[in-house]
């Protein structure tokens, strides 16, 4: 299991890096003006749709019908499977894309209304989602072909896939001057990473000998094992992205730039969450089916514990940073070009808001895995609606008072409540079984924690003293050296705190 989420998360990385270069020349070309609004609400549309129709909700539900059919009736019964699955979704999509291109300025009115003032702002916003949605409709069966891929063990070319995205914007961008604007170009490059993504994966399935055809959808007890599964599956991803929607929403109301402020921060919320949080849930959930379909529930319970040990080992230092230095991570990693300090300030306000979130958030992938890998989505329904109408309710209550910076804190709580009801719903059912493995672990992760957050706190003023005198990069060059240093106090701290507790990571 070590490997696997390694390679997961060593491809995510090299994911989120390629987005940190691509967000770094969005800043710079865009900052946090009325393209950049525009833009970003344009990227933001079709993800949402892609987390509630494809990603969260498909995997949910296909994944572990597949697995279940694979190890039953084998490849061949599985593939069909996968091909009447693929023919179906490929109609949903087209459907679904030829309705929202037509109604394209409601959905931008319904999600982003405050644009409505401003006519050239939601003129743009309209003008760039058409050209980004049909990303929606590639992606949908990217995620077929990465369960598929999943499934059958072979995680990089899915993990990879995102690369191509980050690739493909800044390439575009580098072109900019052929378009109307940056917006048009950057637009243009999210289509085309689509096509680019689905290529990928497909080949890789042609490999494996697994990638489904088209074959006509008929009702046997695999589909409708999926159905069922599915509905509260999208239910519940959608009530997600209601949450996610919501800030689009309120946001557009606020100053321009405040769309952008979330985007900014977000984007390095996310690093942890895809690279550690997602690869994780990744792997996990396959890993549970097959051994759950199997009869073996305590490999299923030691599989998940490892997990979401190894999780929050690798997402603490995140948290410490976020928290301790967010102005200083975003004005070393965006102010330049169009992005200046004041927009540095206020994302670095609105990551401390988000990091408050992050223990819980690295670990939802793991513990709702619980539930999918023995077929459950209404639990997992349950406690996300719950949590996105607490969700809801703390940003309104916080916005007038914090701005953008109630947003992420209405989030961070919504998390919260998410992931506790999933652990005490699991724990009742006897479908999680934290060890005292996992105890250990979490002691010396604290441990860790505690020393690296006194380094953030000390260290910082004489490192300063000596970068201040430089003329260039002083705070990239400080940055460094705090990252540099936190990382090896706490990598030193954590492994002498796993040996006395007598902890061994397990590689497999």
């Amino acid at each position: 299991m070590f490997r696997k989420i390694l390679s997961v998360g060593g491809w995510t990385l090299v994911s989120r890096l390629t987005g940190f270069v691509r967000d770094v020349v969005i800043a710079a070309v865009m900052g946090v003006g009325l393209v950049a609004d525009a833009f970003l609400v344009a990227l933001r549309i079709p993800n949402h749709f892609r987390a509630i129709f494809s990603e969260g909700a498909f995997n949910s539900a296909f994944l572990p019908t597949y697995a279940q059919v694979l190890e039953s009736e084998g490849a061949a019964p599985a593939r069909s499977f996968a091909s009447r699955i693929t023919t179906l979704m490929l109609i949903v999509q087209i459907g679904v894309l030829v309705l929202a291109f037509v109604g394209m300025p409601v959905v931008v009115t319904l999600l982003a209304p405050g644009f409505t003032e401003d006519p050239a702002k939601f003129d743009l916003a309209v003008t760039l989602t058409r050209i980004t949605f049909p990303y929606l409709l590639f992606i949908t069966l990217v995620t077929i072909l990465s369960g598929i891929l999943n499934a059958h063990e072979r995680f990089a070319a899915a993990a990879a896939a995102p690369v191509l995205l980050n690739v493909a914007i800044v390439a575009a961008l580098g072109v900019a001057f052929l378009f109307p604007s940056a917006g048009h170009a950057a637009a243009w490059g999210v289509a085309a990473a689509g096509v680019l993504e689905l290529l990928l994966v497909w080949f890789a399935a042609k490999r494996a000998k697994a990638a489904p055809g088209l074959e006509a959808p008929r009702l046997d007890p695999a589909m409708k094992r999926f159905f069922k599964t599915l509905g509260p599956a999208v239910i519940g991803s959608a009530g997600v992205q209601l949450a996610m929607f919501a800030d689009t929403i309120i946001a557009s109301f606020l100053p321009t730039g405040a769309v952008a402020s979330l985007y900014y921060a977000d984007r390095l919320y996310q690093l942890p969450l895809g690279v550690i949080g997602i690869a994780a849930g990744t792997v996990v959930l396959p890993e549970m089916s097959r051994r759950i379909a199997a009869g073996d529930v305590g490999a299923a319970h030691n599989a998940q514990n490892r997990a979401m040990g190894m999780t929050l080992a690798l997402a603490a230092p995140f948290l410490v940073a976020f928290v301790a230095m967010p102005e200083l991570i975003m004005s070393a990693l965006f102010q330049r070009g169009a992005f200046d300090e004041a927009a540095a300030e206020r994302s670095g306000a609105v990551l401390a808001a988000y990091a408050l979130a992050l223990p819980p958030a690295v670990l939802i992938r793991s513990a709702v895995a619980s539930f999918y890998s023995r077929s459950d989505t209404v639990t997992p329904l349950i406690a996300s609606l719950s949590a996105v109408a607490v969700n809801i309710l703390t940003k309104v209550l916080l916005m007038d008072r914090f701005g953008v910076v109630g947003l992420a804190l209405g989030t961070a709580v919504g998390i919260w409540v998410n992931f506790g009801l999933l652990v005490i719903l699991a724990w009742r059912r006897d479908w999680m079984a934290p060890s005292g493995a996992l105890a250990r672990t979490l002691a010396a992760v604290a441990a860790a924690s505690v020393v690296l957050a006194a380094f953030a706190w000390l260290a910082p003023a004489p490192l300063s003293a000596w970068t201040d005198t430089l003329s260039v990069w002083r705070n990239e060059i400080l940055l460094g050296l705090l990252g540099t240093g936190g990382a090896l106090v706490y990598g030193a701290v954590l492994l002498i705190s796993l040996k006395v507790l007598g902890v061994r990571l397990s590689r497999r």
